[in-house]
């Protein structure tokens, strides 16, 4: 199971993404971090870290899984 996020949240990861699209690294949350607070004027830590881990998040390539079942040689 995912979280499910704020719809603010997203709107404003979906808006940073749009405006600076060259400003944030896949896999690279501390980065992308700092850029959530130069770009942004959001004053709480917790709105910064879980907007910069949505934006890692929506970069970074999803894992293929084999739909759950394990093959053994």
């Amino acid at each position: 199971m995912g979280n499910i996020r704020q719809i603010n949240i997203k709107n404003i990861a979906f808006e940073l993404l749009n405006k600076y699209p060259n400003e944030f690294i896949a896999r690279d949350y501390q980065n992308n971090k700092k850029k959530v607070a130069e770009l942004t004027d959001v004053k709480s830590k917790l709105l910064r870290n879980r907007i910069a881990g949505y934006i890692t998040r929506r970069l970074s390539p999803r894992k293929r899984t084999g739909g759950g079942l394990m093959e053994f040689e």
